[in-house]
């Protein structure tokens, strides 16, 4: 004879929202999210919305019938604005809620606009360069800083995986 399930015992403790707290809790141990972290992550998220503007500019240019030399080879390009944008979204919201790989996500495409960056000053567009490689190099400095390692890298008691 077997017996009816039981419901699950109600918590005693009501559950917070997850989102609502701008704290990190792993395990027992609740960590702060520092400010650089949200620094970071917003200079990342303004560089995606710079980059989808730029794409959105370059397809209406596309489409509007600007000549170029290979329509396909414009396409593709296109393509990947849009899908380094998507990236670098995923990196600000990843990054902002702590996750390891975000770190060096963030500092590739620090990286690859201070490629741009610089030679754009040195070619004579000297402000959009310069908006180029200030927060670069402040996202730069902050991602080696300690309390964004020590956020970025955290252990605990991680969920158990299969």
């Amino acid at each position: 004879m077997s017996r009816p399930p039981a419901p699950p015992p109600e918590p005693a403790v009501p559950a917070e929202e997850p989102d609502s707290r701008p704290d990190s809790a792993v395990g027992d141990i609740t960590l702060h999210r520092p400010r650089a972290v949200l620094v970071v992550a917003g200079i990342v998220a303004a560089e995606a919305t710079a980059l989808l503007v730029a794409a959105a500019w370059y397809g209406y240019q596309l489409f509007s019938g600007s000549p170029v030399l290979s329509f396909w080879g414009a396409v593709f390009t296109l393509g990947l604005m849009l899908a380094f944008s998507a990236w670098l979204y995923a990196t600000a919201v990843f990054l902002s809620r702590g996750y390891r790989w975000t770190r060096a996500a963030a500092l590739v495409a620090q990286l690859f606009v201070l490629v741009i960056g610089f030679p754009s000053i040195s070619g004579g567009v000297v402000i959009p360069g310069l908006l180029m490689v200030i927060p670069a190099i402040i996202a730069t400095l902050l991602l080696f800083s300690s309390k964004v390692i020590g956020f970025a890298t955290r252990t605990g008691n991680p969920a158990p995986t299969l």
